[in-house]
């Protein structure tokens, strides 16, 4: 989803037609919502990572395996 919002922002920033990525965009939205419903509807009541938790988490990762660190390169 990231992808397409850069690429909305992109088209935005040089002024061009983003019908096509910003409706894709919502698209993508709106499944995540219906998503987030059912997980809700399912007994989900957790707090879902925001971004800065999943950069957070994401770092982490990478140093607790450093053998797959090595091998990347």
């Amino acid at each position: 989803m990231a992808d397409v919002e850069a690429s909305v922002r992109d088209l935005v920033e040089r002024d061009r037609d983003c019908t096509e990525k910003a409706l894709a965009q919502m698209n993508l939205r709106r499944k995540i919502n219906l998503l987030i419903g059912e997980w809700k509807a399912a007994g989900g009541g957790n707090v879902l990572p925001d971004v800065r938790d999943r950069v957070r988490l994401r770092s982490l990762k990478k140093a607790a395996d450093p053998v797959r660190a090595i091998a990347r390169r």
